[in-house]
């Protein structure tokens, strides 16, 4: 620590020497020890000063659990190289603190050792084996790490410049913040800690029991604070704001994101968290956990895998153990994907948006271009039943439930999340998906009664009922965008629909990629990163700041893409659209619009007949099952959801048929003009 010349210290007096040294205190030499010029030495007993020592005024008090009052100040500590803030209290310290400033209102109770050991990155910098045991995706963690970036360093390998420049971006952060001196952040508490060592706090930190803290940074602040709690171990790690540690909790070298839990014995090692996970009991080994990863169950495995938006059922697994070369491979499960009780997955596998997976698994499946979709084993066979979860209430319910769960509190988030069902992401992959199973109608015949894909078997029903339902989510998509565009514009003639739907940007065109979180197109991404490859963008900042512009821009983007789109799939230029054809659209949209909520509302029926009311009415008679279950589960057209349902179709009809009758009343006119 170097010494603080700053005007706000000054040296202590004689008779502040000789108090000291009556109530219990010693130093090697007094001469270093600074104070603040409201300091009085009252408050500090029975304590060892060696190092420079910065002092300042103990004037206020402390309230602790059970109702005790403590005076601000020092007792029983010894302080190596320290600064310590006005109304601090130091209470018990069993070994020492070393190479700390303690800022103003914190609470360090009843520990053992809090040092700094040399110059320390605190976490900064570690490199995290996510996706991979086997290494290759080795990601370097630091404080603001978002799912994007990490998506990019992690999977982006074939672009080995741009790898290389975001993790010299990451050192030039590390080496920045680097340094013999730890921070404990204003109004922080810690209390009854064993071990922390090589770790930074933000302010508003609570860490409460732990058993072991060594190199990391714990990002809290008063708007989202971060609590650490009773048995924890954790090395090597960052923790983002928001979040919270406890009960026994093992973490490894991992970033834990921005409003996560990791709770009840959860052991994580090699992995990322990003916004909103939650882990449970169960086990994490280099995973890539993208927004809202949730398990909660003491046997699930989660291990070499990349997931968003996943929960994960008790007792899943997935391998990466048949191999010859090491535990090399890996899986994804793209977003909204859900594995079902003892589900299993042999990896290497790639598991498609919104799908759920049952059973076990052993031929590496992919069913990227079959999204919203049921993989299942039947007889050692794995069965894919696509586009089923389309018509499903749970997935409906996932993507309400999720922005109500956002935890995160900061002002500033570190991952741009994007929660649309339908975009352009998804339904490419459906276009995709659609003329596969078209494409496998017409090779193996109309009278087949099951065809084998890629390892996979599909039923005809399925496959009959798979194309159905993509056709109507792909025309639900597609006539969103176009009312949207003329939703509430007083239009007066053909030319000035082709107007309002010419698209606002050219980039949106051709695929689009989800960077664990954020969907935007890949020619715009491309060109951030190009920007990043030849040196045009150098710093963390410059990335993140074209990220949240990719994420401000996505319904600019989207709208370029639906116009590609619908001129390919309606087979109709927009120059060349007539309000006959907005009205042709709108009635295929309003047509599935719904269907798919006819759907919904008879999956959320089945929650509410005579089979799902089995044990209920315990000892009752006469209609007791019944009416027990309305008290507990309540009826089925009050439940909000199927509430939400019926107001869904009223509003989406009466839409279509306003943009309807727009489009009459110019047609009309045009006829009349002719």
């Amino acid at each position: 620590m170097s010494q603080n010349t700053n005007s706000q210290y000054r040296d202590l007096l004689d008779v502040e020497i000789g108090q000291l040294v009556h109530q219990g205190c010693t130093s090697t030499d007094w001469n270093l020890v600074k104070v603040s010029h409201d300091f009085i030495p009252d408050s500090i007993e029975n304590t060892k000063f060696t190092g420079f020592i910065r002092l300042n005024g103990f004037s206020g008090t402390v309230n602790l659990v059970g109702g005790i009052t403590f005076k601000t100040g020092i007792y029983n500590a010894w302080l190596h190289n320290c600064e310590v803030g006005k109304n601090a209290l130091i209470y018990n310290v069993r070994s020492y603190i070393a190479n700390y400033r303690v800022e103003e209102n914190v609470v360090i109770h009843n520990i053992t050792t809090l040092a700094v050991d040399g110059k320390s990155s605190f976490g900064n910098g570690t490199h995290v084996e996510a996706i991979n045991e086997g290494g290759g995706r080795d990601i370097p963690i630091y404080d603001y790490l978002s799912a994007h970036v990490a998506y990019m360093m992690a999977l982006y390998r074939h672009r080995p410049q741009l790898v290389s420049s975001l993790k010299r971006m990451v050192q030039d952060y590390t080496d920045f913040v680097s340094s013999e001196q730890g921070v404990i952040g204003a109004n922080s508490r810690i209390l009854n800690t064993t071990t922390i060592l090589n770790v930074k706090t933000g302010p508003a930190t609570t860490i409460d029991g732990a058993k072991k803290l060594k190199n990391g940074s714990i990002n809290s602040n008063f708007e989202a604070p971060v609590h650490i709690g009773e048995g924890v171990i954790m090395d090597d790690f960052i923790v983002s704001s928001g979040s919270r540690i406890a009960d026994a909790t093992l973490v490894s070298k991992c970033f834990v994101g921005q409003g996560c839990v990791l709770d009840k014995h959860y052991s994580a090692e090699n992995s990322l968290f990003f916004a909103n996970c939650q882990g449970f009991h169960g086990e994490a080994c280099s995973i890539f956990a993208g927004p809202y990863t949730v398990t909660h169950h003491k046997s699930t495995l989660l291990i070499a895998g990349m997931f968003s938006f996943l929960n994960a059922g008790s007792g899943s697994n997935q391998s990466n153990h048949m191999y010859k070369l090491g535990p090399i491979h890996q899986g994804i499960l793209e977003r909204g994907a859900k594995t079902t009780s003892d589900s299993y997955l042999l990896w290497p596998s790639h598991i498609g948006a919104f799908s759920l997976v049952m059973g076990r698994h052993y031929k590496h499946c992919d069913t990227t271009d079959f999204p919203f979709s049921y993989l299942i084993e039947s007889k050692d066979e794995s069965i894919l039943v696509p586009g089923i979860n389309l018509k499903s209430i749970g997935t409906i319910r996932d993507t309400q439930k999720w922005p109500r769960r956002d935890k995160r509190t900061d002002s500033n988030l570190l991952d741009f999340i994007n929660f649309n069902l339908l975009s352009p992401y998804t339904v490419h992959k459906m276009i995709t998906g659609l003329g596969k199973l078209y494409a496998l109608r017409k090779s193996s015949g109309e009278s087949a009664e099951a065809y084998s894909f890629n390892k996979m078997k599909i039923e005809k029903r399925a496959l009959d009922r798979g194309i159905e339902l993509y056709e109507m989510a792909i025309w639900k998509f597609l006539g969103n965008s176009v009312i949207t565009r003329l939703q509430g514009r007083e239009i007066q003639n053909s030319e000035e629909i082709k107007n309002a739907l010419q698209p606002d940007t050219p980039f949106g065109k051709g695929y689009w990629v989800d960077l664990s979180g954020m969907l935007c197109p890949y020619e715009a991404l491309d060109f951030l990163l190009k920007s990043i490859e030849n040196g045009s963008i150098q710093s963390l900042e410059e990335v993140n700041a074209g990220l949240a512009m990719l994420h401000k821009n996505y319904y600019n983007f989207e709208w370029t893409w639906a116009v590609d789109t619908l001129q390919e799939f309606y087979g109709k230029a927009i120059e060349q659209l007539e309000p006959e054809d907005i009205i042709s659209i709108v009635e295929k949209w309003k047509k599935s619009v719904l269907g798919i909520d006819q759907y919904l509302h008879d999956d959320a029926k089945k929650e509410f007949s005579m089979a799902k009311m089995t044990g209920f009415g315990i000892d009752g008679q006469n209609g007791a099952r019944e009416l027990d279950f309305a008290e507990v589960r309540g009826e089925f057209e009050s439940n909000d959801t199927v509430q939400v349902i019926h107001r869904h179709m009223k509003k989406k009809e009466a839409l279509g048929n306003e943009i309807i009758s727009m489009m009459k009343r110019l047609s009309s006119v045009n006829s009349e003009m002719e």
